[in-house]
């Protein structure tokens, strides 16, 4: 499996990405700090494998990976090649499902490319970039389909009267994945490769003394029930905290 990490520069994404991965990948506090997407390769842990290793003491153990992908951070306009849009686009399509990190912590001293800390909008802004991309993608393949219909092939109607649904869909700023279709019209959206199909988790990024209660902050209050509303998860974490754990050399230290 291939996670995509995104997010808003200065969010918190390779922090984060150094955390699960302890690749010591640059996390500066400027906007685009990563511009060549970073990836990380770690092994999921799993209990019943290594049961069964040591049970049957097989030559080789390979356990299940998953690959985070650093991608650089979005901005306004990305979808029309504003800041990395165009790379950033490109590097999200190739994943399986998206991590979207958003900065639910307060922090003078941390840059925010929009001057302050509002998840809600952050996300809007990613999301809204990925829907145009989107209405690109949808509008190719209707027309397409029509001129495969002007063709003689019929079976081209229904696609053409789904896809101009799901436009209409889209042009509403909502997402591919919220689209109401039977599993036949979902299976056949799929062969699109829309970006906002995919998956999505939020990593809500606190501060190291907000961690442990979470719901104090209304911040991650907020992207909470907007993930509620969604059918997505939602993942509390100090990212900072997180990655300076994971340059523990102490296994012990590391547990405290």
């Amino acid at each position: 499996m291939k996670l995509g990490i995104v997010g808003l520069p200065n969010v918190g994404k390779s922090t984060l990405f150094n955390a699960i991965t302890n690749a010591g990948v640059p996390a500066d506090n400027y906007a685009f700090c990563t511009i060549d997407p970073n990836v990380g390769v770690v092994s999921v842990p799993d209990e019943r494998l290594d049961w069964l290793s040591d049970f049957h003491q097989p030559k080789k153990t390979t356990p299940a990976v998953i690959e985070f992908v650093d991608i650089a951070g979005l901005v306004k306009g990305a979808s029309k090649g504003e800041g990395l849009g165009n790379k950033f686009l490109s590097n999200i399509r190739t994943t399986d499902a998206i991590v979207h990190v958003v900065r639910c912590f307060e922090d003078s001293n941390v840059t925010h490319v929009e001057g302050s800390t509002d998840p809600l909008r952050d996300i809007d802004i990613i999301n809204l970039e990925l829907v145009m991309a989107d209405i690109e993608m949808v509008e190719r393949r209707i027309d397409k389909a029509q001129k495969a219909m002007k063709g003689g092939d019929k079976k081209f109607a229904r696609e053409v009267q789904l896809f101009t649904e799901l436009l209409a869909h889209l042009n509403q700023g909502k997402l591919a994945r919220t689209f109401d279709g039977t599993d036949e019209d979902m299976a056949l959206i799929g062969t699109s490769d829309l970006l906002t199909l995919k998956k999505t988790i939020y990593v809500s990024n606190l501060a190291e003394n907000e961690i442990n209660e979470p719901e104090a902050n209304r911040h991650y209050m907020a992207v909470k029930a907007l993930a509620a509303e969604e059918g997505s998860q939602l993942i509390p974490i100090c990212a900072k905290l997180e990655a300076d754990i994971a340059e523990l050399d102490d296994p012990d230290e590391k547990a405290m």
